[in-house]
Order: C-alpha cells, then sequence, then structure tokens
C-alpha cells in the first residue's frame, strides 16, 4: 500500500523559516518526479516546486529565491526548505509523488505565516 506523509508544518512569523519533509513508501515502481503543491480555502491546489528526475526543477515565480527544493532518492523523500516566509505563503501543503501509474498525494501540512 502506497503510503504519502507529509510532516514539518507549523506556525512561523513573516521572515521566518520552516522546512517541510515527505516520505513516500510502499511504491514498488519507479518514481518520476517529486513536487509541493499548496491550496488555500476556495482556491485551486496549485505548484509550489517540484524536481523530476534528471529534469529540470521548477518553482512558482512566487516562491523563486525564497523556497529550495530537494529530494533524498535513496529514501524516497522531498524536502522543502522554506525562507523569509510571507503571510500569503499561509496555505496547506501537499506532497505529491509522480509515477507512470498515476500521482500520489499526501494529507497536507498546514503552514501559517502571521504578519
Amino acid at each position: 500500500q502506497v503510503q504519502v506523509v507529509e510532516s514539518g508544518g507549523g506556525l512561523v512569523q513573516a521572515g521566518g523559516s520552516l522546512r517541510l519533509s515527505c516520505a513516500a513508501s510502499g511504491i514498488v515502481f519507479s518514481i518520476d518526479a517529486m513536487g509541493w503543491y499548496r491550496q488555500t480555502p476556495g482556491k485551486q491546489r496549485e505548484l509550489v516546486a517540484t524536481k523530476p528526475n534528471g529534469g529540470i526543477t521548477k518553482y512558482a515565480d512566487s516562491v523563486k529565491g525564497r523556497f529550495t527544493i530537494s529530494r533524498d532518492n535513496a529514501k524516497n523523500m522531498v524536502f522543502l526548505q522554506m525562507d523569509n516566509l510571507r503571510p500569503e505563503d499561509t496555505a496547506v501543503y501537499y506532497c505529491n509523488v509522480q509515477t507512470r501509474f498515476g500521482d500520489y498525494w499526501g494529507q497536507g501540512t498546514q503552514v501559517t505565516v502571521s504578519s
């Protein structure tokens, strides 16, 4: 059974930092990409950052220069280092795992940035 579990969310003041972690287990086939999305109430889920195998890392324009995505392929993990956080970064952050058989999602972790 595939499981995708995020951790590391929380409450932080504007200008602070958080590091999100995501671990995928039970995946017996190859992972094509891992990434992070976020969603606020009433809005669509949006891409934050994605890191494909051997491909180009992508960031949303709003987080470029502040967020850094990294992966530990041996452990099927992906991380999101978030620096200089802003109140508009407040959202539920979801880990995404892409495979040839489809996408898998975590349950989400809340990030709240106070002004």
